[in-house]
């Protein structure tokens, strides 16, 4: 095999070149997608989509969602699908509610779908949820009628998406409390449990009277009881409660007034001790008396014999008393 010439080595290297450059071309410049737009009837110039790669925007997450939307009858531009993904929105997702607010004669503007989905919400679920409404079901709610007993009432609320207070209204969670508060305050207003286990629509027409869904991001169309039940008697469990209460603080007082008496008694008992030592006291200042006075003259030697012989014989009366009293007491036994 001979050497190759310089006219073939030029050629071969012309054809590698042209190949390389086609490559980064259709690689940088996306042919078919802007050949499928054309297709579809939507004009895209090439430099838009150059444009879009110099801006880092992926040109198919833009011109597909366009088809989709041109397709559709959807009056969508470039610039508002390449703006809301350079926000961090989510394109197709926008467009796919447009498309279906359309269907459903649900009049949806484009920035209102934007700002939808930018604030974190999905738009194209609040839209299947205007057409299609949501049943959203509480759990046991319980209250007390006026009689003390506890009712508890589940619910199911039918709601449906309110578009235009989707951004900045507020959610499930509010909807569901504001209902639960609704039948608290129903139960605690009926005159006894029997009226609300005869009528449980009761509950449901005066929590939907109220407009719950006033702010929020809903309208509620209907609220129905799903279940009744009875729970404890909340009045009769606060009365033995109360009296359980009362009984402690009467037993506190007795027990103080207890207390009080016993004080007063070992009082008592104190002054009495101290009576009995006075006494005891004065006993003894006697015999002192009575020494001095036999010293001072006062008495006689006889007068003390005298008193000696009387203070004898009130003992000997008083043993022969004690005697008596007990043959007198061992007689009556």
């Amino acid at each position: 095999m001979g050497l190759l010439g310089a006219g073939e080595i030029f050629i071969i290297l012309a054809v590698v070149l042209a190949i390389i450059l086609l490559g980064v071309l259709f690689t940088f410049v996306p042919v078919m997608l802007w050949v499928s737009a054309l297709a579809a009837g939507v004009r895209v110039s090439i430099f838009t989509l150059i444009g879009m790669r110099l801006r880092r925007v992926i040109p198919s997450r833009v011109i597909n969602p366009l088809i989709k939307a041109h397709k559709a009858g959807i009056d969508v531009t470039t610039n508002q699908l390449e703006s809301h993904y350079l926000a961090g929105g989510n394109v197709d997702r926008v467009v796919n509610a447009l498309i279906a607010a359309h269907r459903a004669n649900i009049e949806l503007r484009f920035e209102r779908s934007a700002a939808i989905d930018l604030a974190g919400r999905d738009v194209l679920e609040a839209v299947q949820m205007s057409v299609n409404p949501n049943v959203i079901e509480t759990p046991f709610i319980a209250g007390v009628a006026m009689d003390g007993i506890e009712v508890k009432a589940k619910a199911r609320i039918t709601v449906r998406a309110n578009i235009d207070r989707l951004v900045g209204g507020a959610g499930e969670e509010t909807v569901v409390a504001r209902v639960g508060e609704g039948i608290v305050s129903t139960i605690g207003s009926s005159e006894n449990h029997k009226k609300v286990l005869e009528n449980p629509d009761m509950i449901s027409r005066t929590v939907l009277a109220k407009g719950l869904d006033s702010g929020t991001a809903f309208e509620i169309l209907s609220i129905d009881i799903a279940d009744v039940d009875i729970g404890k008697n909340i009045g009769a469990h606060l009365q033995t409660e109360q009296a359980e209460a009362d009984k402690k603080i009467a037993q506190a007082k007795a027990e103080e007034r207890r207390a009080m008496a016993v004080a007063s008694e070992q009082e008592m008992k104190a002054k009495v001790e101290e009576m009995k030592a006075k006494v005891v006291e004065a006993e003894a200042q006697v015999p002192l008396a009575m020494a001095e006075a036999l010293r001072s003259g006062n008495i006689g030697v006889m007068d003390y014999m005298n008193i000696k012989n009387i203070s004898a014989d009130t003992d000997m009366r008083d043993s022969i008393g004690k005697i008596n009293d007990d043959h007198k007491d061992g007689g009556h036994k």
